[in-house]
């Protein structure tokens, strides 16, 4: 049971990260070429789409670490 609890601690991490920042790079190519003139939070452009894409990236990096963690583990497990 505590080894599915941390791999699903370390799944989420490791997935905020880098979903966050795949999120972050694809935003931010599309608003700086298709969007330039998008406005979200104050910011407009690449900025906007940018912030859009990490918590977007952020949230199914999370969810996708943690699935794919405990899949690893119960593999391990037998």
């Amino acid at each position: 049971m505590i080894r599915k609890i941390i791999a699903g601690v370390i799944g989420t991490v490791l997935g905020t990260i880098t979903g966050g920042g795949f999120g972050l790079y694809i935003g931010a190519v599309i608003g700086g070429n298709f969007m330039t003139n998008y406005i979200f939070n104050g910011v407009r452009g690449y900025e906007a789409t940018g912030r859009i894409g990490f918590f977007a990236g952020a949230v199914i990096g999370a969810a996708l670490g943690i699935f794919f963690a405990l899949k690893i583990v119960s593999k391990r497990k037998s």
